[in-house]
């Protein structure tokens, strides 16, 4: 394959150079979730010139993704294309050389291992904590390096997972966030944020596809680009006792750490999930400027169009308007985080 041209500058790059460009043109990167971090990393590597892209999201385009999901556009969200289908789109129209598989799904414990499988390397760019948990699950079962990413309001934060050699996602965070936690769209999200982050894990990306492990961040990295904060946490080594990584309990995997999802009375699903207190005058204040919402002390009701969320003090909801369980998650994770 002649890279000299399209490539010549990457290839320029003392850490690239022709042999680096190769492995980039053979390497496969499964990527879940293609929202604002999703589009901005699938973007980049393909212009980088990954071989293969594989691309799974649960969601479509809505005019409120334009502001910073750089893959999409007006034609896309008037036409609600699924978000995966897409990029894929806009990915062989500017490097037909890139094969992008697009998979317009819910990641869960019975498809994860059909979806991630034959990836040289996973990327996380989700929206949630419990799918995060079912990738690092899979990925120190398997053996498969990760790299986390997250971003809200001006805040971003990314971190490299080499199962066996670094820590896990549970070495540094033993446990989901307890309550309610910001969403984008509860707390908003500047699109310099998600692009720093997605370039961060890109350019981590890329390290590890060309062979420069010894050159990979052994950190948790954070930073706030409204406020100058910026913080890093060593993860360099799995920590003892880690439930996942040295005990080996793959509870998120076993579907035990999933919120059980059923079908509830005509044209509902409830979510159960447990024992995450929920505060209804916080709550209120975040999705007032969403939808209308009322509460007691007993339950709050949030109205959307055309969907209705009823949450209760344990975190337990039900949500009206649909029979479709990836909708009633997404849902759930965009208003009340997860």
């Amino acid at each position: 394959m002649n890279f000299s041209d399209r490539y010549s500058r990457q290839i320029l790059f003392p850490g690239i150079g022709p042999e680096g460009q190769r492995k980039l043109a053979h390497s496969r990167v499964t990527i879940v979730g293609c929202g604002a971090t999703g589009a901005c990393v699938s973007s980049l590597l393909a212009r980088a010139g990954v071989g293969f892209l594989r691309i799974i999201d649960r969601d479509y385009v809505e005019s409120s993704n334009l502001q910073r999901q750089v893959l999409f556009d007006e034609a896309d969200a008037a036409e609600s294309l699924p978000k995966a289908v897409a990029a894929a789109r806009k990915i062989s129209a500017f490097n037909s050389e890139v094969r992008v598989q697009p998979e317009v799904a819910d990641l869960t414990p019975e498809n994860i291992e059909a979806l991630l499988e034959n990836a040289d390397l996973l990327l996380d760019a989700t929206d949630n904590f419990e799918t995060r948990y079912l990738i690092n699950d899979f990925a120190v079962k398997y053996q498969r390096p990760w790299i986390y990413a997250a971003a809200v309001a001006a805040y971003g934060v990314t971190m490299n997972v080499l199962p066996g050699e670094t820590a896990c996602l549970s070495c540094v965070f033993p446990s989901a966030p307890q309550g309610t936690v910001a969403t984008c769209d509860t707390a908003g999200i500047l699109n310099a944020a998600v692009n720093w982050v997605g370039s961060i894990q890109a350019a981590e990306a890329m390290k590890f596809l060309t062979g420069n492990k010894d050159n990979l961040r052994r950190t948790l990295l954070s930073f706030d680009l409204w406020s100058n904060e910026r913080a890093e946490v060593a993860a360099g080594h799995p920590r003892p006792g880690c439930p996942t990584c040295d005990q080996h309990g793959y509870v998120y995997l076993a579907g035990k750490g999933r919120a059980q999802i059923t079908l509830c009375g005509r044209n509902s699903v409830q979510i159960h999930e447990r024992q995450r207190p929920v505060d209804f005058r916080e709550m209120t204040a975040r999705l007032e400027p969403h939808g209308v919402v009322k509460h007691n002390s007993f339950v709050l009701k949030f109205w959307r169009e055309p969907y209705e969320l009823t949450l209760f003090p344990d975190g337990r909801a039900i949500i009206k308007g649909t029979t479709d369980t990836a909708v009633a998650r997404s849902l759930y994770a965009r208003f009340i985080g997860s």
